[in-house]
């Protein structure tokens, strides 16, 4: 947890942040929140829409009973006069016309509340179904989250694409994550946290089949070429992967292959005495190839578990320099025809997509079957790791973050992809 803690601090320094690029991507158009119901419009007796603020006016017949039983106040008369029969026997007269006026007049109010009740509590329905959508939003996206939300839609996807692109990814790649994230999720509105978690498992996903560390085999001495162009942390890599090596009870030789740098040497020879591992030179301008030869004779003699042959730095498109490289290729078969067991290209992450001409060429020419990725704390994007993995399938050994002899690990998908997109570790 110590080393993703350094990845994620580290790789997030770099000049191009995809997390910071999710987040304003996030912000840039958030979408509109969730519609809430209307509850100053409800459907009247007759199922048409009506203000709310007519409803009072609806429920005024109500107040207004009794002014249309005015006829109450004729009962009195008719009541002392005594010819409530003669009322009843003369059709024609106004008291007995009163008595039907004032009974359909009772009758007809009361049906109206009936019919208005509702029509006033209606409003009250839309209110809880309006509440469902939220809150099952809310439990399947987990906790409450109030950060802003975007909608998935074309144009998000294809700022997305054009984030991953800058992230050095690669076209292919990026389309590929993008159309993977965009499956079954188009029109929905995510938070920046679960674009973050959807593209860190679209990453892990790519990276998870090519992550494996470095086979040991039986075959003693187990022949390890570290190959490279100028300045991809070479010599470093082999000192640290030595001295994790010893420490884990395994005796190792290493060759100082690169004779035609000083400076190679005397950093080969300080990690050799850290790690108390045999370092083997020669004279400055000598032939490589002479002396990985030399360095198999001895290995074999001393019955070492593995000899780590450093080589010197070249460019992929310099034929001369490749040329050298394979004719130590060819010298090591001479003396082992199944070596080397192990050749492994480190690759500067700082160069960004020109790290994958450095595996198309380098794997011509040297065999390469595996990859160390170095200087992922400096300038370096991270994401060309992702596009070697999705273009090659070449096995991801080891990733570095610095000098220091724990900054380099195998390499894990998980963490890697979290610290990529800036989650934080659990």
């Amino acid at each position: 947890m110590s080393f993703f803690k350094k990845l994620k601090s580290r790789l997030t320094r770099s000049s191009s942040r995809l997390e910071e690029g999710i987040e304003d991507l996030v912000a840039e158009k958030p979408a509109l929140p969730e519609p809430e119901a209307v509850p100053d419009v409800a459907p009247d007796a007759q199922g048409v829409a009506a203000p709310e603020d007519t409803k009072p006016e609806a429920v005024t017949p109500e107040k207004d009973k009794p002014e249309a039983v005015t006829p109450e106040k004729d009962k009195p008369e008719a009541a002392g006069s005594g010819d409530a029969g003669a009322g009843m026997s003369r059709p024609d007269a106004q008291p007995s016309a009163q008595p039907q006026t004032q009974d359909a007049a009772s009758v007809v109010p009361p049906a109206v509340p009936v019919q208005k009740m509702p029509a006033a509590a209606e409003p009250l329905r839309p209110a809880a179904p309006a509440s469902k959508p939220g809150f099952f939003g809310r439990l399947l996206g987990g906790a409450r989250d109030d950060s802003p939300r975007r909608v998935l839609d074309d144009e998000f996807l294809e700022s997305l694409e054009e984030l991953l692109i800058a992230s050095d990814m690669g076209v292919d790649t990026s389309l590929r994550v993008t159309a993977n994230l965009a499956e079954g999720r188009m029109g929905r509105k995510l938070s920046v946290n679960e674009i973050k978690g959807l593209l860190a498992q679209e990453v892990a996903r790519i990276m998870e089949p090519v992550a494996k560390p470095m086979p040991i085999f039986p075959k003693r001495p187990q022949v390890v070429l570290v190959v490279g162009v100028n300045g991809s942390g070479k010599t470093t890599t082999i000192g640290k992967l030595a001295s994790q090596f010893k420490a884990a009870g395994k005796s190792v030789v290493i060759a100082a292959g690169d004779t035609f740098r000083a400076a190679a040497v005397e950093q080969l020879k300080v990690w050799g005495e850290r790690a108390d591992v045999p370092v083997l030179t020669a004279p400055e301008g000598s032939d490589p190839a002479s002396l990985a030869f030399d360095a198999m004779s001895r290995a074999e003699a001393e019955g070492a578990d593995l000899l780590m042959i450093d080589t010197a730095g070249r460019l992929q498109n310099r034929a001369d320099l490749m040329e050298e490289l394979a004719k130590i290729v060819r010298v090591i078969r001479k003396k082992d025809p199944s070596a080397p067991h192990n050749t492994l290209l480190v690759l500067d992450a700082t160069t960004g997509q020109n790290a994958l001409n450095q595996v198309e060429t380098f794997r011509k020419l040297a065999d390469v079957s595996g990859l160390v990725m170095t200087k992922l704390d400096g300038t370096a994007k991270g994401g060309v790791l992702v596009a070697l993995a999705d273009r090659f399938g070449l096995p991801i050994h080891a990733i570095g973050v610095g000098e220091q002899i724990d900054d380099l690990a195998p390499f894990d998908p998980q963490e890697f992809a979290q610290a990529l997109v800036g989650i934080e570790a659990k």
